[in-house]
């Protein structure tokens, strides 16, 4: 008999404990427990100790003996800044490749740098630089006068440097002797229309490992594990590639307390990526930090404009249980799920041109798109999640949205996360897992 699989998930509201094992070449989950997530307690260990207490109680198993695996959100995730040379090149590879590590980017310049611009990084409480600039061998003084005033701005945060390669060592000189912790990695934007972002990734991925055990407790679960603690958006971003990679393209959407993560896997349609102006990678996670359901539900709610928003309000919980409580949570996430997946998406717009005018695409195009599921205590504990993103599936108009024939699916045992953690040891038992799941679907 093989050990039991635990999984662990602080989130910035829920701690989830999962349970499972192995069978017929994937996974059989066993066991589930909740409990809030106590790092306003001093010590998220409380909360997974319940979580784990609810597990065993259900299905007797517990931490000893298990194969532990650990993702979370609980120390706010990283925050990072993203300095590029122009918007539509190295400056926007560098927020895909932060956003798909699992980073909150929270600052972004375009260009030289200057002290208004150190000011705004001094105030967002960055925990990691990530600069870039110029394809190989091109531009070289704007990225290296950005690195020197960096370097004399002083910050105390780690600095990953993913641009040109032939100007590493000047930057890597132009913080020499200041302490500061330089990373550096190929450039996320090596040639015109060719993004390399899987290098950033990674080193963004080790950077976050160091940065979350300063969550009160978390010290403690990293022992438990011989794995890395996963930042949780990364976990769901590695789950939707191997979805994608078991029964075909995807869209995943994860509605949080705090935040909606979306997240898709595809290379869209060849109709509309011939007609795209910029490179999108074929796994892209975006991002929404002011939409969430519970830490952020007023500036939710404001997008709605309804004139009851006070009223409503007055019944927000993190766990709804009553109706009305349940009804705010609901309306909450509709809107979250709309505004996340129409940010998302890529964009239709006319470009003028001598010859006529053509349609041109930005952005993602979903509309091959065969999945759309949907993740997160929102979405799977609140009755009506399927028919809230059925709203998305409009497929091509002004906005490149997953197609109406698109299948719905909704993760009932919130276990989207769980499996990417434990994606980092068992892939091929993670892939299958997922397709014995469609084809149960498709059975009933």
């Amino acid at each position: 008999m093989t050990a039991p699989i635990v999984t662990l998930e602080i989130g910035s509201t829920i701690t989830k404990a999962n349970a499972f094992r192995r069978g017929g070449g994937g996974l059989v989950h066993t066991g589930q427990g909740f409990a809030p997530t106590s790092v306003a307690d001093g010590d998220v260990g409380i909360g997974v100790d319940q979580a784990v207490a609810v597990m065993k109680q259900r299905c007797d198993v517990g931490l000893p003996g298990s194969e532990v695996f650990v993702n979370s959100s609980a120390a706010g995730g990283l925050r990072m800044s993203v300095h590029g040379l122009t918007q539509g090149m190295t400056g926007r590879a560098a927020r895909e490749a932060a956003l798909g590590a699992g980073a909150i980017v929270v600052d972004t310049t375009v260009g030289a740098i200057d002290s208004y611009d150190i000011d705004d990084l001094r105030q967002a409480k960055v925990n990691i630089i990530l600069l870039a600039g110029g394809v190989d061998y091109g531009e070289k003084e704007i990225v290296v006068a950005n690195a020197r005033m960096l370097a004399q701005a002083d910050l105390g945060v780690p600095v990953v440097y993913a641009g040109n390669v032939a100007a590493r060592r000047r930057v890597m000189d132009a913080f020499a002797g200041t302490g500061a912790e330089v990373f550096y990695v190929d450039n996320v934007f090596p040639d015109v229309d060719v993004l390399q972002i899987e290098p950033v990734r990674t080193l963004i991925h080790e950077v976050f490992n160091q940065h979350i055990i300063k969550a009160p407790g978390m010290a403690r679960l990293g022992e438990l594990s011989q794995f890395e603690i996963l930042p949780t958006p990364g976990a769901v971003l590695l789950a939707t590639e191997l979805f994608a990679d078991a029964v075909g393209d995807a869209v995943v959407v994860d509605v949080g307390g705090a935040t909606t993560d979306v997240h898709s896997v595809t290379n869209g349609s060849p109709e509309w990526t011939k007609r795209s102006i910029d490179p999108e990678p074929r796994a892209k996670r975006t991002v929404e930090g002011d939409l969430g359901v519970y830490v952020n539900a007023r500036h939710t709610a404001q997008l709605l404009d309804a004139p009851d928003t006070d009223q409503r309000m007055q019944f927000l919980r993190a766990i709804p249980v009553q109706e009305r409580e349940i009804e705010v949570t609901r309306w909450l996430t509709g809107e979250a799920v709309e505004t996340g997946v129409r940010r998302h998406a890529g964009t239709v717009s006319d470009l003028f041109t001598p010859t006529g005018t053509t349609k041109v695409v930005r952005g993602k195009d979903l509309t091959a798109v065969r999945w759309v599921v949907g993740t997160g205590g929102a979405l799977t504990r609140v009755a009506g999640g399927a028919e809230i993103l059925s709203r998305i599936c409009l497929g091509a108009g002004s906005s490149l949205l997953p197609p109406p024939e698109a299948t719905i699916l909704i993760d009932r045992d919130y276990r989207f996360s769980a499996l990417g953690t434990v994606a980092q040891a068992y892939p091929a038992e993670v892939t299958q897992t997922f397709a014995d799941w469609v084809g149960s679907h498709k059975e009933d």
